[in-house]
């Protein structure tokens, strides 16, 4: 009975087995069927792989790091740096100094060559300034001065023309300086200065040899220092300093002062040894345009020394405040 049973069980799965027969049937899918497995059965993940010192495999294997010589090839030793170039090549400094000489002739170009340096800085120029044409106020002592600069010439030499002076409203004129000076550059901020001077007063009338050096110092201070030697045999000295303090692009404040000094006494001009005299004063101008400022200011005006005396000896004051008022112009 048993087995019939069974006979029976077979003969009804008969079709499906028939279906599938010829086919393999699926297996399981291996999960690392097509890896190379790290450890299998004592297997060496690194096989066919080159080991370094053939020891264990170097984890970095395939990889450049940071120790490597990155320059290989490129002609620098291990350790060593590229460094920058600069200027020319050595090449540079072989032939001729002029290369459009072998193409031209040489006349025509130093022709050239001269034109281009007289038309970019070789050329001559002009100024003619006003720094100072102010009326001065102070104790019923009412006053004008002026100061006037013009220059003409090149980037090296230059001849400078310069004048100030003084005098009285309704009263005569106290002093007139004139001078003619040969300025030539000393450097990119600074001329010396030799020439003339002559003074032109009431009595008595002088000149003087000169000998100074102008220019612009750090910070963009104006300085003007200058010795004079006079036809007496006299020497005095002066110096002269101005700032211009922009407040904005138009309306400036400029500090100066002028200090004085002299070798001996010259008592005939009201003139001791020693330290003379200190004008410091602050003007504030406006620039309407660069070539026309207006400006007010006030001056602190003193005189030392021997120099206070005659002063005092003359009936005048060797010390007092002045308001001023006055133009500043330049063509």
């Amino acid at each position: 009975m048993r087995s019939i049973i069974v006979l029976t069980a077979l003969l009804a799965a008969s079709p499906a087995l028939a279906q599938h027969a010829g086919h393999e049937m699926p297996q399981p899918a291996d999960p690392h069927a097509g890896h190379n497995m790290a450890i299998e059965q004592g297997t060496d993940p690194h096989a066919g792989h080159a080991v370094p010192g053939g020891g264990e495999a170097a984890p970095h294997a395939g990889h450049t790091m940071p120790g490597d010589n990155s320059h290989a090839g490129h002609g620098f030793e291990q350790g060593e740096t590229a460094l920058p170039q600069s200027g020319p090549p050595p090449a540079a400094f072989f032939g001729p100094a002029h290369a459009a000489d072998t193409v031209f002739p040489p006349d025509v170009m130093a022709e050239s060559r001269e034109e281009l340096r007289q038309n970019q800085g070789g050329m001559t120029t002009n100024l003619i300034s006003i720094d100072r044409l102010e009326a001065q106020v102070a104790d019923g002592e009412d006053g004008y001065v002026w100061e006037i600069n013009a220059w003409y010439g090149g980037d090296i030499d230059k001849l400078w023309i310069k004048s100030e002076g003084e005098g009285e409203f309704g009263g005569s004129l106290e002093e007139t300086e004139i001078q003619a000076l040969w300025s030539h550059a000393i450097g990119p901020y600074f001329d010396v200065q030799a020439g003339l001077r002559y003074d032109i007063r009431p009595e008595p009338d002088r000149a003087h040899a000169v000998l100074g050096v102008q220019g612009l110092a750090p910070y963009f201070f104006e300085i003007d220092v200058a010795a004079f030697l006079s036809d007496e045999g006299d020497l005095t000295a002066r110096i002269e300093g101005e700032y211009d303090q922009r407040i904005t692009q138009k309306l400036i404040l400029q500090p100066r002062i002028e200090l004085g000094f002299s070798a001996q006494d010259i008592p005939e001009i009201g003139i001791g040894s020693g330290f003379t005299g200190l004008e410091a004063g602050l003007r504030l101008r406006y620039e309407f345009v660069p070539e026309f400022a207006p400006y007010v200011g006030v001056e602190w005006q003193r005189q030392f020394g021997d120099t206070a005396d005659f002063t005092r000896a003359a009936g005048g004051d060797p010390g007092r405040v002045v308001l001023l008022t006055g133009v500043r112009l330049w063509f």
